[in-house]
């Protein structure tokens, strides 16, 4: 399997074995978007053909060959005009970190005066930014609220790394304990409720009720993914081969997300737990206005049963963080949900070594709305479709 995988292509593969569980296993295990069980070259339009890796990602044939023709109803344009001249603009570049304000607010400090610095999470663990450099973070009304550590390309690469030692392990975790862990997660945070939409309120200048709501639409959410947990595990496909041609929904691998800033809990909830739910492990770059939302998740996730490194989260600049996520070599797909220029350059960057892409090219999302928010459009980015071929008989 090792050698078999050892290669940056995934198109196609056969394995040959008198012994099934031993064929089926390999053929699951596999990176490749098409395995053919003792047999070789076997096509349908009913079922996709497609690779993973630099094989590419798209697919012919088959429900799923439709999808990269296609675009939600709600959706008005897929993407907006831009510039050659906004192209060739530097992008991405890091942006030195100023002193903030001297002191902070009291709503930040909590009732004891206690300041607080939020630290990377990488791995299940706080770690300390690798510069050593912070950012402030500022109120709606611009009272200084705190500070979130400022990553650059070394915590990209730390969390990389502590992704790519999470994702065997959390990819063979059965649905079902990947649902349970999902439902801890959202009941750990409506215990604390009141708490995170007090601090959103104060983020983004929303009255508490509306803080609530977007903190009762997070729980509702995960809630919603935990039940997709083991409801998209693939379908039988009908294809002239007397035998079996199933189309399995695998992980996609290690995925970098860089979340909007608009609702910064309820859209990082949002883009991260359909990954979650489906096998992968996560680099997580939330709000870069308002991360406070995303940091205050540390101990919820750490009290939740979630594995180390299958959710890791970087605070800082985001084009920074996604421009280096975007060309590495070791992240599968890269979800963002910034700036229309921000969603050309991180298409470009990821076509060094066929990045999957899941961009909002500058678009507001609803995230409240679950046709816009959530669904199979969401869970379609999270995993790789693989058909294996089995024949029956002798």
């Amino acid at each position: 399997m090792a050698l078999a995988n050892n290669t940056r292509y995934g198109l196609s593969a056969s394995v040959w074995s008198e012994n099934v569980n031993l064929a089926l296993e390999c053929a699951v295990r596999i990176k490749a978007g098409v395995i053919w069980v003792n047999s070789h070259n076997l096509f349908d339009a009913a079922a996709g053909f497609g690779g993973y890796k630099e094989s590419g990602y798209g697919r012919e044939g088959g429900k799923e060959g439709l999808y990269m023709y296609t675009k939600p109803t709600w959706q008005s344009r897929v993407r907006p005009t831009i510039t050659e001249a906004e192209k060739e603009a530097p992008w991405g570049a890091a942006a030195p970190a100023l002193p903030g304000m001297v002191g902070s607010s009291s709503s930040a400090l909590g009732s004891r005066g206690i300041d607080r610095t939020p630290k990377m999470y990488i791995g299940g663990k706080q770690k300390r930014p690798d510069g050593n450099y912070s950012l402030p973070v500022y109120s709606h009304s611009g009272d200084l609220m705190g500070q979130v550590g400022d990553g650059n390309r070394k915590d990209c690469r730390d969390a990389v790394e502590a992704a790519l030692a999470a994702s065997p392990g959390w990819g063979k975790r059965a649905a079902h304990d990947r649902a349970q862990i999902m439902f801890y997660i959202a009941e750990n945070l409506h215990v604390r409720t009141e708490e995170f939409a007090s601090k959103i309120a104060a983020m983004t200048g929303c009255t508490e009720a509306q803080g609530e709501r977007e903190v009762e639409a997070s729980i509702s959410r995960l809630f919603s993914y935990a039940a997709w947990a083991d409801k998209y595990g693939g379908t039988v496909q009908e294809t002239p081969l007397y035998g079996l041609t199933c189309a399995i929904n695998e992980p996609t691998g290690v995925v970098g997300v860089a979340c909007p800033d608009r609702y910064p809990l309820l859209g990082f909830v949002s883009l991260f737990a359909p990954a979650v739910v489906r096998g992968n492990s996560v680099i997580a770059i939330p709000s870069e206005k308002h991360p406070l939302s995303a940091t205050d998740l540390y101990q919820v996730l750490d009290t939740s049963d979630l594995p180390g490194g299958v959710l890791n989260i970087l605070t800082g600049q985001r084009d920074v963080m996604s421009k280096t996520l975007a060309q590495h070599q070791g992240v599968d797909a890269m979800w963002y949900f910034g700036s229309a220029l921000g969603s050309y350059h991180v298409e470009k960057e990821s076509a060094r070594n066929m990045k999957r892409t899941f961009v909002g090219y500058g678009e507001t999302r609803d995230w409240f709305d679950p046709k816009q928010g959530e669904g199979e459009e969401f869970l379609r980015e999270a995993s790789e479709v693989k058909n294996i071929w089995v024949p029956f008989g002798e």
